[in-house]
Protein backbone atom coordinates (compact mmCIF):
# COMPACT_ATOMS: atom_id res chain seq x y z
CA UNK A 1 0.00 0.00 0.00
CA UNK A 2 1.10 2.75 -1.03
CA UNK A 3 0.84 6.35 0.07
CA UNK A 4 -1.21 7.81 -3.48
CA UNK A 5 -3.15 4.62 -3.66
CA UNK A 6 -6.02 5.39 -5.79
CA UNK A 7 -4.88 8.88 -6.86
CA UNK A 8 -4.71 10.08 -10.25
CA UNK A 9 -3.10 12.98 -11.83
CA UNK A 10 -1.61 14.85 -14.53
CA UNK A 11 2.47 15.86 -14.80
CA UNK A 12 2.95 18.64 -17.58
CA UNK A 13 6.56 19.11 -18.30
CA UNK A 14 8.57 16.22 -18.69
CA UNK A 15 11.02 16.37 -21.27
CA UNK A 16 13.57 13.52 -20.20
CA UNK A 17 14.68 11.66 -17.63
CA UNK A 18 16.64 14.38 -15.92
CA UNK A 19 13.58 16.32 -15.84
CA UNK A 20 12.30 17.47 -12.10
CA UNK A 21 8.76 16.72 -13.54
CA UNK A 22 10.12 12.77 -14.23
CA UNK A 23 11.76 12.99 -10.38
CA UNK A 24 8.01 13.81 -9.04
CA UNK A 25 6.55 11.03 -11.39
CA UNK A 26 8.74 8.41 -9.92
CA UNK A 27 8.19 9.32 -6.27
CA UNK A 28 4.32 9.55 -7.11
CA UNK A 29 3.92 6.23 -9.24
CA UNK A 30 6.46 4.76 -6.47
CA UNK A 31 3.31 5.38 -4.20
CA UNK A 32 0.39 4.10 -6.40
CA UNK A 33 -0.20 6.78 -7.93
CA UNK A 34 -2.31 6.51 -11.92
CA UNK A 35 -0.36 9.29 -13.85
CA UNK A 36 -1.06 11.35 -16.77
CA UNK A 37 1.37 12.94 -18.91
CA UNK A 38 1.95 15.57 -21.65
CA UNK A 39 4.64 17.11 -23.77
CA UNK A 40 5.14 19.85 -25.33
CA UNK A 41 6.42 19.39 -28.78
CA UNK A 42 6.37 16.22 -31.27
CA UNK A 43 9.86 15.52 -31.43
CA UNK A 44 9.49 14.70 -27.03
CA UNK A 45 7.26 12.31 -27.72
CA UNK A 46 10.16 9.69 -27.96
CA UNK A 47 11.50 10.61 -24.50
CA UNK A 48 8.46 10.95 -23.13
CA UNK A 49 6.18 7.98 -24.21
CA UNK A 50 8.86 4.95 -22.61
CA UNK A 51 8.78 6.88 -19.09
CA UNK A 52 5.61 6.77 -18.83
CA UNK A 53 5.18 3.04 -19.67
CA UNK A 54 7.87 2.54 -17.49
CA UNK A 55 5.70 3.71 -14.73
CA UNK A 56 2.70 2.28 -16.19
CA UNK A 57 1.18 5.28 -17.77
CA UNK A 58 -0.79 5.11 -21.32
CA UNK A 59 -1.89 8.52 -21.11
CA UNK A 60 0.84 10.50 -23.61
CA UNK A 61 -0.93 13.52 -25.27
CA UNK A 62 1.25 16.91 -27.14
CA UNK A 63 -0.16 19.85 -25.43
CA UNK A 64 1.35 23.45 -26.37
CA UNK A 65 0.63 25.77 -23.60
CA UNK A 66 -0.16 28.79 -25.74
CA UNK A 67 -2.89 27.27 -27.23
CA UNK A 68 -6.26 27.16 -24.91
CA UNK A 69 -7.04 24.56 -27.72
CA UNK A 70 -4.38 22.26 -27.04
CA UNK A 71 -5.41 22.59 -23.24
CA UNK A 72 -9.20 22.25 -23.83
CA UNK A 73 -8.70 19.08 -25.60
CA UNK A 74 -5.76 17.76 -23.54
CA UNK A 75 -8.42 18.49 -20.04
CA UNK A 76 -11.14 16.76 -21.88
CA UNK A 77 -9.29 13.73 -22.12
CA UNK A 78 -8.09 13.52 -19.01
CA UNK A 79 -11.48 13.90 -17.77
CA UNK A 80 -12.25 10.99 -20.25
CA UNK A 81 -9.94 8.92 -19.22
CA UNK A 82 -9.56 9.74 -15.17
CA UNK A 83 -13.17 10.94 -14.60
CA UNK A 84 -11.77 13.06 -11.94
CA UNK A 85 -7.94 13.91 -10.57
CA UNK A 86 -6.15 15.05 -7.29
CA UNK A 87 -3.16 16.63 -8.47
CA UNK A 88 -1.52 18.85 -11.19
CA UNK A 89 1.80 19.11 -11.84
CA UNK A 90 3.46 22.13 -13.71
CA UNK A 91 6.74 21.92 -14.75
CA UNK A 92 6.97 24.78 -17.90
CA UNK A 93 9.21 27.27 -18.49
CA UNK A 94 11.29 28.75 -21.53
CA UNK A 95 12.82 31.34 -22.50
CA UNK A 96 15.22 32.13 -25.87
CA UNK A 97 18.56 31.00 -24.43
CA UNK A 98 20.49 33.41 -26.34
CA UNK A 99 18.68 36.14 -24.10
CA UNK A 100 20.00 34.71 -20.69
CA UNK A 101 22.98 36.15 -20.91
CA UNK A 102 24.17 39.63 -20.61
CA UNK A 103 22.27 42.96 -19.42
CA UNK A 104 18.83 41.34 -17.96
CA UNK A 105 17.08 45.05 -19.73
CA UNK A 106 18.37 43.30 -23.00
CA UNK A 107 15.31 41.59 -22.63
CA UNK A 108 13.25 41.65 -25.90
CA UNK A 109 9.17 42.58 -25.73
CA UNK A 110 8.78 39.27 -28.26
CA UNK A 111 10.43 36.83 -25.40
CA UNK A 112 9.33 38.55 -22.30
CA UNK A 113 5.97 38.37 -23.62
CA UNK A 114 6.53 34.66 -24.65
CA UNK A 115 8.67 33.74 -20.77
CA UNK A 116 5.78 35.10 -19.45
CA UNK A 117 2.72 33.18 -21.49
CA UNK A 118 4.67 29.71 -21.46
CA UNK A 119 6.23 29.91 -17.59
CA UNK A 120 3.73 31.89 -16.05
CA UNK A 121 0.38 32.33 -17.82
CA UNK A 122 0.16 28.35 -18.59
CA UNK A 123 -0.23 27.53 -14.76
CA UNK A 124 -3.01 29.82 -14.26
CA UNK A 125 -4.58 28.11 -17.38
CA UNK A 126 -4.15 25.12 -16.56
CA UNK A 127 -5.17 25.30 -12.88
CA UNK A 128 -8.56 26.33 -13.98
CA UNK A 129 -8.91 23.23 -16.08
CA UNK A 130 -7.60 21.07 -13.69
CA UNK A 131 -9.91 22.40 -10.76
CA UNK A 132 -13.01 21.56 -12.30
CA UNK A 133 -11.77 18.18 -12.20
CA UNK A 134 -11.15 18.48 -8.73
CA UNK A 135 -14.15 18.19 -6.95
CA UNK A 136 -13.39 16.85 -3.69
CA UNK A 137 -10.38 18.87 -3.17
CA UNK A 138 -6.87 17.84 -4.44
CA UNK A 139 -3.34 19.67 -4.99
CA UNK A 140 -1.58 21.72 -7.69
CA UNK A 141 2.30 22.24 -7.71
CA UNK A 142 4.81 24.13 -9.78
CA UNK A 143 8.38 24.69 -10.33
CA UNK A 144 10.30 27.89 -9.30
CA UNK A 145 14.18 29.00 -8.73
CA UNK A 146 15.97 30.91 -5.69
CA UNK A 147 16.33 33.63 -9.17
CA UNK A 148 12.58 34.73 -8.53
CA UNK A 149 13.67 36.54 -5.10
CA UNK A 150 17.60 37.19 -5.91
CA UNK A 151 19.45 38.09 -8.74
CA UNK A 152 20.92 35.02 -10.57
CA UNK A 153 23.94 36.27 -13.39
CA UNK A 154 22.50 35.02 -16.64
CA UNK A 155 18.92 33.83 -15.47
CA UNK A 156 17.58 37.39 -16.78
CA UNK A 157 14.37 37.43 -17.45
CA UNK A 158 13.43 34.21 -16.10
CA UNK A 159 14.03 35.12 -12.51
CA UNK A 160 11.42 38.11 -13.38
CA UNK A 161 9.04 34.80 -14.79
CA UNK A 162 9.43 32.71 -11.73
CA UNK A 163 9.05 35.96 -9.16
CA UNK A 164 5.37 36.14 -11.13
CA UNK A 165 4.88 32.07 -11.00
CA UNK A 166 5.45 32.51 -7.21
CA UNK A 167 2.86 35.40 -6.62
CA UNK A 168 0.51 33.26 -9.29
CA UNK A 169 0.69 30.40 -6.20
CA UNK A 170 0.05 32.49 -3.72
CA UNK A 171 -3.18 34.30 -5.60
CA UNK A 172 -4.18 30.71 -6.51
CA UNK A 173 -3.87 29.33 -2.91
CA UNK A 174 -6.51 32.03 -2.33
CA UNK A 175 -8.68 31.28 -5.31
CA UNK A 176 -8.50 27.35 -4.88
CA UNK A 177 -8.67 27.21 -0.87
CA UNK A 178 -12.58 27.10 -0.40
CA UNK A 179 -12.65 24.23 -2.84
CA UNK A 180 -10.24 21.98 -0.79
CA UNK A 181 -7.61 22.55 -3.39
CA UNK A 182 -3.93 23.16 -2.11
CA UNK A 183 -1.37 25.40 -4.52
CA UNK A 184 2.45 25.07 -3.75
CA UNK A 185 5.78 25.39 -5.36
CA UNK A 186 9.10 23.79 -5.04
CA UNK A 187 11.96 26.44 -5.27
CA UNK A 188 14.79 23.51 -6.07
CA UNK A 189 18.35 24.21 -5.92
CA UNK A 190 20.51 23.64 -9.04
CA UNK A 191 20.08 20.60 -11.07
CA UNK A 192 21.46 19.18 -14.00
CA UNK A 193 18.51 19.07 -16.81
CA UNK A 194 17.45 20.10 -20.18
CA UNK A 195 16.16 23.32 -19.00
CA UNK A 196 19.29 24.25 -17.35
CA UNK A 197 21.46 23.63 -20.35
CA UNK A 198 20.26 27.14 -21.74
CA UNK A 199 21.74 29.09 -18.83
CA UNK A 200 25.49 30.16 -19.53
CA UNK A 201 28.06 29.07 -16.68
CA UNK A 202 25.63 26.50 -15.08
CA UNK A 203 28.47 24.60 -13.78
CA UNK A 204 29.84 27.74 -11.73
CA UNK A 205 25.94 27.69 -10.30
CA UNK A 206 26.10 24.09 -9.51
CA UNK A 207 29.78 24.43 -7.78
CA UNK A 208 28.76 27.45 -5.73
CA UNK A 209 25.78 25.82 -4.71
CA UNK A 210 27.52 22.64 -3.37
CA UNK A 211 30.36 24.90 -1.96
CA UNK A 212 27.56 27.43 0.16
CA UNK A 213 24.93 25.02 0.83
CA UNK A 214 24.94 24.20 4.57
CA UNK A 215 24.70 20.36 3.42
CA UNK A 216 27.87 20.92 1.51
CA UNK A 217 25.94 19.19 -2.15
CA UNK A 218 23.84 19.64 -4.35
CA UNK A 219 20.04 18.12 -4.32
CA UNK A 220 19.61 15.26 -6.09
CA UNK A 221 16.10 14.56 -8.47
CA UNK A 222 15.40 11.90 -5.62
CA UNK A 223 14.83 14.70 -3.16
CA UNK A 224 13.31 16.59 -4.85
CA UNK A 225 11.20 14.18 -6.20
CA UNK A 226 10.12 13.32 -2.69
CA UNK A 227 9.34 16.76 -1.58
CA UNK A 228 6.95 17.01 -4.41
CA UNK A 229 5.35 13.84 -3.03
CA UNK A 230 5.21 15.35 0.09
CA UNK A 231 2.94 18.39 -1.40
CA UNK A 232 0.69 15.91 -3.60
CA UNK A 233 -0.53 13.89 -0.87
CA UNK A 234 -2.33 13.70 2.23
CA UNK A 235 0.34 14.38 4.27
CA UNK A 236 0.34 17.94 3.47
CA UNK A 237 -3.34 18.81 3.80
CA UNK A 238 -2.66 21.82 6.06
CA UNK A 239 0.33 23.56 3.44
CA UNK A 240 -0.95 26.18 0.81
CA UNK A 241 0.28 29.21 -1.06
CA UNK A 242 4.35 28.28 0.03
CA UNK A 243 7.05 27.82 -1.67
CA UNK A 244 8.84 25.18 -0.54
CA UNK A 245 13.25 24.97 -1.01
CA UNK A 246 14.70 21.90 -1.51
CA UNK A 247 17.98 23.13 -2.00
CA UNK A 248 20.28 21.80 0.38
CA UNK A 249 19.79 24.69 2.36
CA UNK A 250 21.22 27.07 -0.01
CA UNK A 251 18.54 29.63 0.78
CA UNK A 252 19.31 30.16 4.12
CA UNK A 253 23.17 31.69 3.25
CA UNK A 254 24.66 35.40 3.63
CA UNK A 255 27.73 36.35 3.00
Amino acid sequence: MGIMDGKKGLIVGVANERSIAWGIAKALAREGTQLGFTYAMEALEKRVRPLAEEVGSNFVHMMDVTSDKDMDNVFALTKESFGTIDFLVHAVAFSDKNELKGPYYNTSRANFLSSMDISVYSFTAMAKRAAELMPNGGAMLTLTFYGAKKVITNYNVMGVAKAALEASVRYLAVDMGPRNIRVNAISAGPVRTLASAGISDFKEMLNLGASKAPLGRNVTLEEIGNAGLYLLSDMSTGVTGEISFVDSGYNVTGV
